[in-house]
């Protein structure tokens, strides 16, 4: 019996050994993907997303150190070096150094190269990104209209058939024009919406400001734009730091909150006291 259970053993053993991709080192297949996001015009930043197939079903890769570089992987087109976070995310923003290397062609090609790991091989993947911006213009009648832009042959060229969500900026998310989640650009490269929305809350003059956006375009990257208008509602902003309220700081809670508060604290301290005195009572007595 005990033959038995050790040939069993080692037969496991073996197969485990030499099973296929057991032993060999065989490493996991890692997909990168590579966008361009252009703020306002403002602020340019390459993201990197990198995801693994665990399971049957992809997953984000965290810890997996990566370097951007424009146009090719020669050290001085580096753009920096980053990290993926928990989502599987590195970003890194394009360095005023590598403005001249931008400025040679319209239409400019980043590279994101992962570093080898113990359980990937290194991986390029690239995005070629044509350079474009976004104009919001506005009328009396409150008519917002968004113009795509690319350049070609050194003049900016509208650009039609490209799909654009125009929004009001709003803190937790972006707020929709109209009931449409995108609208597509004409040949003039413009795209039209009414603005409808009525009672909206502005800041203390009324502004509130219009955000187009082209997401996570093939030609063009993710590109954003925005501009202030007066069609909002004046609110100002009233600070209860020094009333005396539920949430206050410390000192300034309700007076019948303290009351209470200070009430019970009196309270049991008396019958604390009460009781002490009670025993000291009884222990004189020697009862």
């Amino acid at each position: 019996m005990k033959r038995y259970k050790y040939f069993t053993f080692l037969v496991l053993l073996t197969g485990f050994i030499f099973h296929p991709g057991m032993g060999q080192g065989t490493k996991s297949e890692l997909s990168l993907n590579l966008g361009y996001f252009n703020k306002n015009g403002q602020l340019q930043f390459l993201q990197a997303t990198a995801k693994s197939k665990i399971d049957g079903k992809f997953k984000p890769v965290s810890g997996l150190p990566v370097q951007f570089f424009i146009t090719d992987e020669q050290e001085s087109h580096s753009l920096g070096k980053s990290i993926t976070d928990e989502k599987g995310i590195a970003i890194v923003f394009i360095p005023p150094s590598a403005k001249e290397e931008w400025m040679k062609s319209e239409t400019r090609e980043f590279l994101v190269k992962s570093q080898p790991t113990a359980l990937y091989d290194s991986t390029v993947t690239t995005a070629a990104v044509t350079k474009s911006k976004i104009r919001i213009d506005t009328g009396a009648d409150k008519k917002v209209v968004a113009t795509l832009f690319a350049l070609k042959n050194g003049n900016w060229m509208p650009v039609g058939g490209v799909d654009m969500v125009l929004a009001v900026k709003r803190l937790g998310s972006d707020l929709l024009v109209d009931q449409n989640p995108t609208h597509t650009t004409d040949s003039l490269g413009a795209a039209s919406v009414d603005f409808g929305i009525a009672g909206l809350s502005g800041d203390s003059a009324g502004n509130i400001t219009l955000i187009a956006k082209v997401e996570d375009n093939d030609l063009y990257g993710s590109l954003t734009s925005e501009r202030s208008v007066p069609w909002g509602v004046a609110t100002s902003y009233v600070s209860d730091v020094n009333k005396r309220t539920l949430f206050a700081r410390r000192g300034r809670s309700p007076i019948w909150l303290m009351f209470m508060t200070y009430s019970i604290g009196v309270a049991v301290w008396c019958v604390i006291l009460y009781l002490a005195f009670q025993i000291w009572k009884i222990k004189r007595l020697g009862v």
